[in-house]
């Protein structure tokens, strides 16, 4: 059961105009915002977030919600272990105050993540993302991605059950240290 909020649908007025032209600025941004992580454009990135910037990563990853200074420590550890690691936007929808973007990343495992030593592989895994806008900016950002993927293309089996998940990956993270 997760406790991140959710946005809320049920009213008939968005926090924003939802007019088509609110929504197309909307998309624009959240293509944007991909666009100046990619350049590695720190301050770009942070002049999309709202001021009150909320982030929900994926639970297994972050389990706290993250404010606009932890978001950017967050994204500093995938930078480093995938130094060139590249967000494309697959397709995007909007509709009121909320984008919702289909992202495929593709990067280069050269440095730590999540505790696994490099393994030099390229990785390529998707992830779906949602933005909630408050006059032109990111209030909120939900993201989820394809964790099973990523950790399958890092050379690691992912065995359900939670008594055994740690063993496992001890004993993957043993035979990866020894490779290298």
């Amino acid at each position: 059961m997760t406790t991140e909020p959710t946005p809320d649908t049920t009213t008939d007025k968005p926090t924003q105009a939802s007019d088509a032209a609110s929504v197309e600025r909307n998309k624009a941004v959240s293509r944007r915002w991909i666009e100046v992580f990619n350049e590695r454009d720190d301050a770009g990135e942070a002049g999309v977030r709202a001021q009150d910037y909320v982030a929900y990563a994926p639970a297994s990853l972050e389990p706290n919600p993250l404010d606009s200074d932890a978001w950017t420590r967050f994204l500093g550890g995938f930078v480093e272990a995938f130094p060139d690691l590249h967000l494309t936007v697959e397709d995007a929808v909007g509709e009121g105050d909320l984008v919702a973007q289909r992202i495929r990343f593709a990067g280069t495992h050269t440095g730590e993540f999540q505790g696994l030593p490099p393994t030099n592989r390229r990785v390529e895994f998707s992830g779906l993302e949602l933005n909630r806008f408050v006059d032109g900016r990111v209030a909120e950002h939900w993201f989820q991605m394809d964790s099973l993927t990523l950790l399958q293309q890092l050379g690691l089996v992912v065995v359900p059950g939670p008594r055994l998940l740690p063993r496992v990956l001890t004993h993957q993270l043993k035979k990866l240290r020894k490779k290298h």
